[in-house]
């Protein structure tokens, strides 16, 4: 993850200049002086959860890298450093971000981890800053077969931290819609609806690099209508700690109030919205509950 930090003087450039981006559109259309999707104590909030992410990245450095070296000597294959095991890595890591992406959506316990990249209701530079604390305890297995294939435990920290550094540019909405690159890759426009909390864009556009993936798996979305960000339940909080382990406050809450082994475990590991009553609305409930309305209405 070393690029991260050499990338550093990148991000506060880009930042800068998208605010600068924004603020002239808006003189020049006669808006007001207002940078609309830029509030500083939000940026402010996404950039303290981005230094913490750098903490815990840089303090827990050595352990994926130790866990994936251990699984390295179990390896199937011997693949060397070479070209075509670059353009291999690229597609095999893509593949396994996607579904550690997918499953920290769909399954409680990983998106208490992932919550707080989503928490901003807004949408800029800054919010690809606002990186979770605690993914580094969550996300190490889903990495797993890249060295058990033979992959060398270089290789596929320096492909990780490639795709990370992709998908900042994708937090913007100064870029439109792409026409051509976003048939096979990520774009904003992909992104800005991941981001949204619109019932239609619920847990869709999980890619990091290639969207193909969420063509293929089914979980693919056009942008279609005006995004409404952050979450179904916005958390109306700038404290970085409080961005950060709201979510699992309470998920072990609602765990330790359960009444059986079913309801506790069902917290843990069924799709954010799950009650044990079973009156919550996960989010694929709401994205049918909307598409179901709308044939109705037609």
């Amino acid at each position: 993850m070393a690029l991260i930090y050499y990338a550093i003087p990148f991000f506060f450039a880009t930042l800068a200049l998208e605010r600068w981006l924004v603020y002239r559109r808006q003189r020049k259309e006669g808006a007001t002086t207002t940078i609309v999707g830029h509030t500083t104590k939000d940026s402010f909030a996404s950039l303290a959860m981005g230094v913490g992410f750098l903490l815990v990245d840089g303090a827990l450095k050595l352990l994926p890298f130790a866990g994936l070296a251990w699984l390295y000597q179990f390896r199937l294959f011997d693949i060397p450093v070479a070209w075509w095991s670059w353009v291999l890595l690229l597609f095999a890591e893509d593949f396994c971000y996607y579904w550690f992406h997918r499953l920290h959506h769909e399954v409680r316990l990983l998106w208490a981890a992932h919550v707080n990249h989503h928490s901003s209701t807004h949408y800029n530079l800054t919010t690809a800053l606002r990186q979770s604390w605690t993914t580094p305890f969550t996300g190490f297995i889903f990495w797993a077969p890249l060295p058990l294939l033979g992959f060398p435990v270089e290789m596929i920290i320096i492909q990780k931290a490639i795709s990370l550094l992709y998908q900042y540019w994708l937090h913007t909405e100064l870029i439109d819609r792409m026409p051509g690159f976003r048939v096979i890759f990520n774009t904003p426009s992909h992104h800005r609806v991941h981001h949204g909390r619109n019932p239609i864009y619920l847990d869709r556009n999980h890619a990091g690099i290639f969207i193909i993936r969420d063509k293929l798996f089914g979980t693919f979305e056009p942008e279609s209508e005006r995004v409404d960000y952050g979450l179904t339940k916005n958390i109306q909080t700038y404290n970085p700690v409080r961005i950060a382990f709201h979510e699992w406050a309470a998920m072990l809450r609602d765990a330790w109030n359960a009444s059986s082994l079913r309801g506790r475990l069902g917290y843990l590991f069924m799709p954010p919205g799950w009650t044990e009553d079973g009156k919550g609305k996960t989010a694929h409930d709401l994205r049918v509950e909307y598409l179901g309305a709308g044939v109705a209405r037609n």
